[in-house]
């Protein structure tokens, strides 16, 4: 099973990167989503882990983009902004579900798990 994470912040990076390869996950870490759009059109993921506030495009840019090219693929959002209006539109342009950060491992991998399940 692999998975794209994709943040600007390097500690959210390798702290799911340590969780996840743990797990026996494979494991792929960008930090922006121009970076994201070019590695998935080298590499299939089953999974994406998208952080909403990211400098350039955010992540719902990215989610829109992900949905037109690769609409199988099920996205994580994950961001510090749970607000009713963000975790809607991240229902609304394709997320499958929405983590709030800071997560713990437990919930990291029991979002991850319910979402490939």
């Amino acid at each position: 099973m692999k998975i794209l994470v994709v943040d600007d912040e390097q500690v959210v990076l390798y702290s799911c990167k340590r969780v996840l390869e743990a797990e026996g996950f494979e494991v792929c870490l960008v930090p922006s989503a121009g970076k994201a759009l070019e590695v998935l059109k080298r590499e299939g993921f089953d999974l994406l882990l998208i952080d909403v506030k990211m400098p350039e495009h955010d992540g719902m840019y990215l989610i829109q983009e992900v949905k037109k090219k690769w609409p199988a693929v099920p996205m994580v959002v994950m961001s510090g902004y749970d607000t009713p209006e963000t975790i809607e539109e991240a229902a609304r342009v394709g997320a499958a579900v929405f983590i709030t950060k800071p997560f713990t491992p437990d919930e990291l991998l029991a979002t991850v798990r319910r979402v490939i399940a």
